[in-house]
């Protein structure tokens, strides 16, 4: 279906480096970039644009301008959020949503990580030893850093070296009184932050390559995680994931497949660990 097809990738932040490379080898297409496709016109992360659509939408109308500049059918764009864990409260999160669409077969294959393996991280400080700490926390100089006023006036980007840090510090300083330092989580800039991509990569990979029993079309995939693996000590349902539920996008066809964990751990149950 895919072979030696061209397909686009939407960025303009360096995706290619892990998403290409596994798209050439799993699905044998051949992939390109857009020179001066604009991604931060859906959104930045610093605010200077706001995202005005959800993740699933921006990533997609992403996907599709970049396949309508370039005249291509096949495309794939990636989406990137930032913020609290949806179940571990108070710890930070990376959700990456990545999707593949084919117009030429009426295919949109879409998969979703959400993972606490994240350097993302910002505060305000008044001293240079306050930035150091904050910087060999969140794995500078290997992880881009930006500085910016208090006010947003004035924004420093894609911070790399500790000299270039100290400088801009003590620029900013000279004019206002609190900084603002926040971790780059643009992906050039945030190798934690393309491992997650190249992840994402894998699992939509293995996604296209699944197809339903009922009808054979591509991109049978999770569709719900469903709870109630029952607890080893006194067999009451946990919160734990019991099964998964797998859902065709041509047919709806469903089907529903166990999780690898037989019992949970009574640690995790709310009956013998409340």
């Amino acid at each position: 279906m895919f072979q030696n097809r061209i397909l686009v990738i939407a960025t303009k932040h360096k995706k290619e480096t892990v998403i290409a490379p596994l798209l050439e080898a799993n699905l044998n297409v051949k992939c390109f970039v857009l020179k001066d496709f604009d991604t931060d016109s859906f959104g930045t992360f610093t605010g200077e644009i706001a995202r005005k659509d959800n993740a699933f939408e921006t990533v997609r109308k992403k996907c599709l301008a970049a396949m309508a500049i370039s005249n291509c059918d096949l495309g794939i764009a990636s989406e990137g959020s930032f913020g609290l864990h949806s179940t571990a409260f108070f710890a930070s999160a990376n959700e990456e949503i990545l999707l593949f669409i084919d117009l030429k077969n009426n295919l949109e294959i879409t998969t979703r990580i959400q993972t606490l393996n994240t350097n993302f991280n910002s505060s305000i400080i008044k001293s240079k030893t306050e930035l150091q700490l904050f910087a060999e926390t969140c794995k500078f100089p290997s992880h881009g850093l930006i500085l910016r006023s208090e006010n947003s006036e004035l924004i420093v980007k894609g911070i790399t070296a500790w000299e270039e840090l100290y400088e801009h510090f003590e620029a900013l300083k000279a004019n206002y009184s609190d900084i603002i330092v926040e971790t780059d989580m643009r992906a050039l800039y945030n190798p934690t932050r393309m491992k997650i991509i190249e992840k994402t990569t894998m699992q939509l990979i293995e996604k296209i390559n699944s197809k339903c029993p009922n009808c054979n079309h591509p991109g049978f995939g999770i569709v719900e995680a469903n709870k109630g693996l029952r607890c080893e000590l006194c067999n009451n349902p946990t919160n734990s994931i019991l099964s998964y539920t797998y859902q065709c996008s041509n047919c709806n066809f469903k089907s529903e497949k166990a999780a690898s964990k037989k019992m949970e751990d009574p640690m995790y149950c709310n009956y013998c660990n409340p």
